[in-house]
């Protein structure tokens, strides 16, 4: 034991010693770095790999690094970084970034040399730069390249019959000697450029229409808008867009440039055709409303504030579906235990909430089990002690007899009437802790 412990000092003692030594050999502040610049272009376009070359030497001093620095109107911008082993000339590439809405101007390339020592020295080059003039651009989609061409300075644009919808990522091809294939893409819900995800083009309908981009403000077209009651809605993907608003009891709600809209189901609690009018049915109040267009129909919910509604203490707010058996428009979109597809009740006035069903269209005619909830999402729920129905077809499960407290089920024998039309309310006017299930078949 008493070996090993002079080994670990002697050890130690030695370790001091080299540290010593090198610091000695490379005290800070040591030597004289020279760097000189051998080759380096005077101009260069966004988007370039520059290359350049520097030669590197000391007073007999090791040398660290040399880091090229390119710098936009003095912030930072891109940096390479070259270990330099020993005296002599080294290669090497920056990349110019590609921005948008920069013009024309003069960059600053600083080269920095820094030895062991920490000793520098720097050397600054203006750089002129331009934006490259592509000659033309590609549209790549999933099944196709389309060919924008040039048109004017940083706009291309391409016009022939095309789909409703055209997804696809612009590319720019390698410009001049030094250039980089450049990609557009969708982030954020706007053009950005190192993306390959998909722009999602839309326009009124299929036939020839024409799609452009400008290299310079990233402005794309067309997008097809879509509002109602002017207010436009806002995308949420592809296919489904969404705005709130405040509503009366009986408005007429405006629905601008949706295709076919004769064709689109409307839920009844919420919307309804009067003399070729859509009009607002529940009681008045803020809501969502979301437009699916795979299924072709209007989502509407309830909302407080800038946010979904909740059932609030005094029996106002919202109450939600979540389970199986039930589904809006129709029942292969059931809901499921999935959360996110919740269905609100239309608020009616009173502490009452409403939802209209085509049994064997929008629930099933045999088998249900679902239940209500305060929120879109999992949390207050009614159950048996505090929900009750003298419906003589829907029963609500206790735990024993079929179904779990508070999820709805179909009375053994039973079933409804397909193609009948069932109005589920629930009632809070006694409280929430007294809610009332009627079950009334028009």
């Amino acid at each position: 034991m008493r070996k090993l412990l002079q080994y670990i000092l002697l050890f130690v003692a030695l370790a001091s010693v080299w540290a010593c030594k090198e610091e000695y050999r490379y005290p800070l502040g040591g030597g004289k770095p020279i760097l000189m610049v051998e080759e380096l272009a005077t101009n260069a376009y966004f988007g370039d790999s520059l290359s350049f070359r520097v030669a590197v030497a000391d007073d007999g001093t090791e040398l660290s690094t040399v880091k090229a620095q390119l710098y936009f109107s003095g912030d930072k911008v891109a940096e390479t970084i070259i270990r330099t082993k020993s005296y002599g000339s080294y290669d090497a590439k920056i990349y110019v970034p590609f921005y948008k809405d920069i013009p024309n101007g003069t960059a600053e390339l600083r080269l920095v040399l820094e030895n062991v020592g920490m000793v520098k020295v720097e050397e600054t080059k203006e750089l002129a730069l331009s934006r490259p003039d592509f000659p033309f651009l590609n549209l790549i989609t999933d099944t196709e390249t389309i060919r924008l061409e040039r048109m004017g300075n940083n706009l291309y644009t391409v016009t022939k019959e095309l789909p409703q919808k055209v997804k696809g990522y612009i590319q720019a091809p390698a410009f001049g000697t030094n250039g980089n294939t450049l990609s557009f893409g969708w982030e954020n819900e706007k053009v950005t450029q190192g993306s390959t995800q998909q722009i999602p083009f839309s326009y009124l309908s299929a036939g020839e229409y024409r799609i452009s981009f400008n290299t310079m403000t990233y402005a794309a077209s067309p997008f097809q808008s879509y509002k109602v009651n002017g207010v436009e809605m806002r995308m949420l993907d592809d296919n489904h867009y969404t705005a709130d608003l405040t509503l009366a009891a009986n408005q007429e709600i405006a629905f601008t440039d949706f295709p076919s809209l004769d064709n689109w189901w409307l839920d009844k609690d919420f919307l309804g055709r009067e003399n070729g009018q859509i009009r607002f049915h529940a009681a008045p109040g803020k809501y969502r409303i979301t437009a699916d267009f795979d299924r072709r129909y209007f989502v509407v919910e309830a909302m407080t504030g800038n946010n979904l509604a909740t059932l609030n203490a005094d029996g106002t707010g919202a109450i939600w579906i979540i389970g199986e058996g039930i589904g809006k428009p129709n029942l292969s979109n059931q809901v499921g235990w999935t959360t996110e597809k919740a269905l609100c009740l239309a608020p009616i006035g009173g502490k009452k909430y409403r939802i209209t069903l085509v049994a064997g269209e929008n629930i099933s005619t045999n088998s249900i089990n679902f239940k209500f909830f305060h929120q879109k999402g999992w949390g207050g729920e009614f159950k048996n002690d505090g929900l009750s129905s003298s419906s003589d077809v829907i029963f609500v499960g206790n735990g024993s007899n079929g179904r779990d407290p508070g999820n709805l089920g179909i009375i053994a024998g039973k079933q409804l009437v397909s193609g009948a039309t069932y109005e589920l309310t629930v009632d809070l006017s006694a409280g929430n802790n007294q809610a009332v299930l009627t079950v009334f078949k028009k």
